[in-house]
């Protein structure tokens, strides 16, 4: 008997309003499903076929890489379009030591802005939910997080880099000594302290970078978290932070507009 055929069967079910969480459907084959209003975070689609599908009225947000549909490759369209609409974009990915620098004041720039569109909400809605996403507060706390893992820990060789309010992203893994307090509700001038902390630490690493030293080794981490224990190209460190910054200030301006419809509407 294959593999396949001593796994689960699902056929002629009802399984509508069904909740899979961290649920492995590697390999799984859907033939005539009704997956309309079906709601996926956090989902891998890598290698994914999709044949004879009805798409429409559909969201996605994410990393899209060798999309094709009707046998074109969107991925690249997407991404000539989204720097289109923000010029600045394509400065997140760098490829000298200057570029980062400039890279960088551009985040610490933007963020500053959307921090003053938060300030002007109740305090009480920074720490709403918006289609089950963060709230603004856990958000920059996911940052935190961030930066702490890829640059505090990853470039400076810190094994427990983490503060008690950092928060990692909700599919992964715990894992011993890293924070994980989805409970915690701190002020926003208090998540804001340590964010500047952390880009202080940012800054710095940034300032001290040659066009050379961007591609060296890091000393392989060591104990639980993220990212794995071996060593990474400092370039690929500071551009995992970049990304980071600049999608994560994208989904809380969008969701800063919902959160003001809230009192506007």
């Amino acid at each position: 008997m294959s593999n396949f055929e001593n796994r689960a069967n699902f056929e002629n079910s009802d399984l509508r309003g069904a909740r899979f969480e961290r649920v492995d459907l590697t390999g799984a084959r859907l033939f005539a499903v009704d997956l309309t209003d079906a709601s996926f975070r956090g989902v891998a689609f890598n290698g994914a076929v999709m044949r004879g599908v009805e798409l429409g009225n559909v969201d996605i947000t994410g990393e899209i890489m060798n999309l094709s549909i009707n046998g074109v490759d969107v991925g690249p369209l997407i991404e000539a379009e989204l720097d289109r609409r923000y010029p600045d974009r394509a400065k997140m990915r760098p490829t000298d030591a200057a570029g980062f620098r400039e890279a960088w004041d551009i985040v610490g720039r933007l963020w500053d802005g959307t921090v003053a569109r938060a300030r002007e909400l109740p305090p009480e809605l920074l720490h709403e939910s918006v289609d089950d996403e963060w709230s603004f507060v856990e958000t920059l706390r996911h940052l935190v997080f961030a930066t702490d893992a890829w640059v505090r820990r990853a470039i400076l060789g810190d094994p427990a880099p983490w503060d008690d309010l950092g928060l990692p992203w909700d599919e992964m893994p715990d894992a011993p000594g890293v924070p994980r307090d989805r409970a915690a509700r701190p002020s926003l001038d208090t998540v804001l302290d340590l964010r500047r902390d952390r880009m202080a630490t940012v800054r710095q690493v940034i300032d001290a970078q040659t066009d050379s030293s961007l591609d060296q080794l890091t000393e392989p981490v060591h104990g639980p978290g993220w990212p794995r224990p071996r060593g990474y190209p400092v370039r690929e460190c500071l551009l995992v932070v970049l990304n980071e910054e600049w999608e994560h200030r994208l989904y809380a301006e969008r969701d800063l507009d919902i959160l003001q419809s809230y009192l506007t509407g």
